[in-house]
């Protein structure tokens, strides 16, 4: 595989199973001339293990920044950069948004090589509709989780949240105050010897007795709608009153905008209606 000089590569690795990762993987980290890393010492684990020995550059967010200057020079001289995280696909709840907008900016290649994400890999055993949305880590004071909550709890999608394991019971707290009637997964230590999930309905979900470790993927299911009971007769009464005042088209919209129906049963009832009225 041919690497562009002047390239920053965002590079996805293992969440636990070095197994995991990609050949390609393997070969961009071989060909680059430096790394960055969340973790110099849990990165070198990786590298240490597939025998790769190159050029670290510590890069988190505590100095995002104050890098930014060297790594964007290294890349303007024709150097091949790499950015890995901890575990898995960087960016998503990691650092380097900062560079990555710097890097388009300035014209620079990002090219991403994907491979294991914690997100997918916990969607894809959840038994949830695959519409998710990820938010990542929740707010960690009380008030403006409770407001974020409230907002995420009218969508009606699946939910993937990071949770730290010091802080379960209190984030499933207040899952059970704001997405009651959902069921939840607790994925933990995900392809890593300890690995396991935990599948319960929200309402009845216990909190945890003793402090657990392990990184925590925690997904939340769908928000289920039930069908409205299509009241015949009562539909028929509104549809009586609102065309002696409007039009067929906007009755339509009306009770279907009110009663949240089936459209086409709705222009039914109104042109029997209109057809009763007209015969007699």
């Amino acid at each position: 595989m041919k690497l562009f000089t002047s390239s920053l590569y965002i590079v996805s690795t293992p969440i636990g199973n070095l197994d995991d990762v990609t050949f390609r993987a393997l070969e961009v980290l071989k060909k680059s001339d430096f790394i960055l890393c969340e973790d110099t010492r849990r990165s070198l684990k990786l590298l240490n293990h597939f025998k790769i020995k190159k050029k670290l550059i510590s890069y988190h967010k505590f100095n995002e920044k104050k890098e930014l200057g060297k790594i964007i020079k290294y890349l303007n001289e024709g150097k091949i950069l790499s950015l890995i995280s901890d575990a898995g696909t960087p960016l998503l709840s990691d650092p380097g948004s900062l560079l990555i907008q710097s890097c388009i900016k300035k014209g620079i290649r990002v090219i991403p090589i994907p491979g294991v994400s914690s997100i997918t890999t916990s969607m894809s055993i959840s038994g949830f509709k695959d519409q998710f949305l990820f938010y990542g880590f929740l707010p960690k004071t009380e008030k403006e989780l409770e407001k974020t909550l409230s907002t995420l709890s009218n969508l009606s999608f699946s939910q993937v949240f990071f949770v730290p394991p010091i802080k379960i019971n209190f984030y499933l707290g207040k899952f059970k105050k704001f997405f009651a009637g959902r069921k939840i997964l607790i994925a933990k230590e995900l392809t890593k010897i300890h690995e396991s999930f935990i599948r319960e309905d929200i309402n009845k979900i216990s909190l945890f007795k003793s402090s657990i470790k392990g990184e925590l993927t925690v997904v939340i299911s769908e928000k289920e709608t039930k069908d409205k009971i299509f009241n015949e007769k009562e539909i028929i009464k509104k549809a009586k009153i609102f065309l002696k005042k409007y039009s067929l088209k906007d009755v339509v919209e009306l009770l279907f905008e009110t009663e949240k129906i089936n459209k086409k049963k709705i222009y039914q009832i109104c042109l029997n209606i209109k057809k009763d009225e007209k015969n007699n």
